[in-house]
């Protein structure tokens, strides 16, 4: 079978369930769909020559992966965060960049909210106690510490749609809500610099982008500005937040909790010290992996590969990749 029959050759760099697979099947006429796991290098570099388009979710695409697919004409990112691409190598190589804005919102939000009332109301602490037996009778420092998020102030650094998404949830429960971000919003009611954000929030949850004005931005000099018994959630980029200094406040008791879906590096090495504290709340990075988020994804990705198949303008082209294009 040769090439043109095959179809638009997509290497889709993650693991699919049977909803996934089922969806694309009906794509077959005109699709080649090559499913790959993240961590399988070896059938990556081995589809990589051949692919056309790239599905891509965080395995970071380096510069000498890029190098090694001359077909490659678009990375399709399944969601908005394109930190992990060269973006620089790929426009000198004229492959476009293109993401989802958006279409992973409502399953970030939720998932930030549902971290926010865990730590809160100390779910896994209280989860192993009630396991083990030591639940009863009720611990008297419940109704000393633990709090309700609605009469909670919740800082939101970071104020695009995934923050907005969780604004529109906490409102709905009372909570009080201040935010942040990079470009100054005097005229905004509830924006405020950083710094007063940190001191006024009982909650802090990061939705910036990681760039490098954002990485290392939370480090033990911001975190010691944070109310003691505060409570982080971040369900970003883990290089916003310094490590070493997240588990510091956390071990002496500055932050009462933390909240994390991402990492500094990932998947998590065995030895980071954040995996041995108790007052953490841990995920892999799956905050947006919802069947609801992956139909979303998989609608953009097959509009462009068509719209790539049939040679039109492609949607969703990032802005840094535009803008790096313009200028080589």
């Amino acid at each position: 079978m040769d090439q043109e029959t095959m179809g638009l050759r997509v290497l889709a760099h993650f693991k699919p369930g049977d909803r996934a697979t089922e969806r694309l099947a009906a794509e077959s006429d005109w699709l080649d769909v090559r499913w790959v796991p993240e961590d399988d290098d070896e059938a990556f570099y081995r589809e990589l020559p051949e692919a056309e388009v790239i599905w891509h979710v965080l395995r970071p695409l380096s510069g000498s992966d890029l190098e090694r697919a001359p077909k490659l004409k678009l990375i399709h990112k399944l969601g908005t965060g394109v930190n992990t691409i060269d973006l620089e190598t790929a426009a000198k190589r004229g492959v476009v960049v293109a993401n989802m804005p958006g279409a992973n919102a409502a399953s970030v939000a939720e998932c930030t909210v549902m971290l926010m009332l865990a730590a809160l109301r100390r779910l896994p602490e209280l989860d192993r106690a009630t396991r083990a037996g030591t639940g009863w009778p009720t611990d008297p420092s419940l109704g000393d510490r633990v709090r309700d998020l609605g009469s909670c102030t919740v800082g939101l650094v970071g104020f695009g749609g995934i923050a907005k998404r969780v604004e529109q949830i906490l409102r709905s429960m009372g909570t009080h809500i201040i935010h942040t971000s990079t470009k100054r919003d005097e005229h905004a009611v509830n924006w405020m610099p950083l710094d007063d954000l940190l001191s006024k929030s009982d909650i802090v949850s990061i939705h910036a982008p990681l760039t490098s004005a954002t990485e290392g931005l939370l480090d033990a000099e911001k975190l010691a500005k944070m109310k003691p018994g505060a409570i982080l959630i971040n369900t970003a980029r883990g290089e916003i937040v310094d490590q070493d200094a997240l588990v510091a406040a956390l071990q002496s008791g500055q932050l009462a909790a933390a909240g994390l879906d991402v990492f500094a590096a990932e998947p998590v090495p065995a030895d980071n010290p954040l995996l041995g504290l108790d007052n953490v709340l841990l995920m892999p990075h799956v905050s947006w992996y919802t069947a609801d988020t992956l139909d979303r994804y998989l609608d953009a990705a097959l509009q462009n590969c068509r719209r790539l198949h049939e040679g039109k303008a492609l949607y969703y082209v990032v802005e840094e990749q535009q803008t790096a294009t313009a200028t080589t």
